[in-house]
């Protein structure tokens, strides 16, 4: 899988999962433009790239504003000659419950994830459509956009906006040959490392370097490499007709998350009076689905 002639851009990845990415972009030939707020984090990233023989610069900067989304691809175009690839990674917590999130709160995670993603995404488009060779966006989701995330109001309403999207600008840039996918990702991170009912398996894997079957299969959580392969795919000329698609993956899994549907659809004359609806719902209720991620009772027992 030879990505020796593109050019990739991965936001907020001095570490973690975006330099799982951009180091495995690296290893696959691309050259990679590294983003972070934090310069040492950043610099380290870059160096550890380059001495592994692979290509990269660094742009120091806060996602989301356009000023940074222009830095970011004028920089691969000054440094590499042009852009391919897009990896809408940047993110950050401020979590707490609706009732006592700030203003600032919500809006500082909304900047970052939605705002990133749109500002970075848009400038990239319109460096894909400059050089009329097609381009790759892939934005990074979560399952907690997907399924709620008690605490999290605003990482899950900003990580559901992402995969909507997506879902848009795959059927926008069709025609121009440049895809669009979301990859929602499930890893041990500095995010994932203070989840009560994960740490004692993380203890486990910092003691001897190993998941049990139950997290990296029935969890589909493991380390940042795992979920790495899935970016150089959908970046690679194998992808080229995946679009618009929510891909799971994490440890030894890998899954397509679904679109929403209408379920159990019915019908009533002339419209609905909210006495229709009452009379409708048991019917209604057998179809209505769960909220906030599943876990096997296994995980959950004592807890």
């Amino acid at each position: 899988m030879d990505l020796s002639n593109k050019v990739a851009v991965i936001t907020g990845s001095g570490q973690g999962l975006g330099l799982a990415y951009a180091t495995d972009l690296a290893r696959h030939g691309a050259a990679v433009v590294v983003n972070d707020v934090n310069a040492e984090a950043a610099d380290k990233a870059v160096a550890e790239i380059q001495q592994a023989g692979g290509r990269a610069v660094a742009v120091v900067a806060p996602v989301g504003p356009t000023e940074t989304a222009q830095q970011l691809v004028a920089t691969a175009v000054e440094e590499f000659g042009r852009l391919d690839i897009m990896v809408t990674n940047a993110g950050i917590l401020r979590d707490t419950v609706l009732w006592k999130m700030s203003d600032q709160a919500f809006d500082e995670v909304v900047n970052v994830h939605l705002r990133g993603t749109f500002t970075c995404a848009r400038e990239a488009v319109l460096r894909f459509r400059e050089q009329g060779e097609g381009g790759r966006l892939i934005c990074i989701g979560s399952p907690a956009g997907q399924r709620g995330n008690f605490g999290q109001t605003n990482y899950s309403g900003a990580k559901a906006g992402i995969v909507g999207m997506v879902r848009t600008w795959a059927m926008e840039l069709q025609r121009a040959g440049i895809t669009a996918n979301a990859v929602c990702p499930v890893a041990v991170t500095a995010m994932t490392e203070t989840i009560p009912l994960f740490k004692p398996y993380i203890e486990e894997m910092e003691r001897t370097g190993t998941l049990p079957p139950l997290i990296r299969r029935d969890i589909g959580m493991g380390t940042t490499g795992d979920a790495a392969g899935i970016v150089t795919f959908l970046a690679s000329e194998e992808a080229a007709e995946i679009t618009g698609q929510a891909f799971a993956i994490g440890g030894d899994r890998v899954a397509l998350w679904t679109h929403p549907a209408l379920e159990a659809i019915t019908y009533h004359d002339e419209g609905w009076a909210a006495e229709d609806l009452a009379a409708a719902w048991p019917a209604l209720s057998e179809h209505r689905e769960s909220v906030g991620e599943e876990f096997p009772a296994e995980l959950t027992a004592g807890k």
